[in-house]
């Protein structure tokens, strides 16, 4: 019943707008005016007024309930804590090297060049740059802490990216 006085309202409006905004709107109308008539006929209706009367009855609650206020306020402490962490993340704050991302570690090293050293002991400029007396040959990184980073050392080495 209330499904289909919903679609008698919907299909009036639908006209109104057929009227004043031509045949698109008031098409688009009609398929929104003819929801709830279906959502009545499927048995759907009882459904959807349970769920409305619920959250009705929770905002209310909500109102009134000093405990569901400070289940708010730990889920918004919640949500504040989460995006802290992922700016402090985002920055290099607060990650320990080796944990997290490689340019986090890279941040907090001084740069990506920064622990690269040559094979005599010399350290490579940050683009890559030769160390001194090191001629024009490029800086290579000494093999020693990261196993996992070797392939892709290699990788970057390979295409002249030092």
């Amino acid at each position: 019943m209330l499904g289909a006085a919903l679609t008698v309202v919907g299909l009036i409006v639908s006209w109104v707008l057929w009227r004043r905004r031509g045949a698109a709107s008031g098409l688009r109308g009609v398929a929104w005016s003819l929801l709830p008539l279906a959502v009545g006929l499927m048995g759907l209706m009882t459904i959807l007024w349970r769920l409305v009367a619920d959250l009705v009855g929770f905002f209310v609650s909500l109102a009134f309930n000093p405990i569901v206020w400070a289940g708010v306020a730990v889920a918004g402490l919640a949500v504040v804590l989460w995006v802290v962490s992922g700016v402090m993340r985002a920055r290099g704050v607060g990650v320990r090297k080796g944990s997290g991302s490689g340019s986090a570690a890279a941040e907090q090293g001084g740069g990506p060049a920064a622990g690269i050293t040559s094979a005599d002991g010399g350290t490579a400029g940050a683009a890559g740059a030769p160390g001194k007396g090191q001629g024009k040959q490029a800086a290579k990184p000494k093999q020693g802490g990261d196993d996992d980073f070797g392939d892709i050392e290699d990788l970057l080495r390979k295409h002249g990216i030092e």
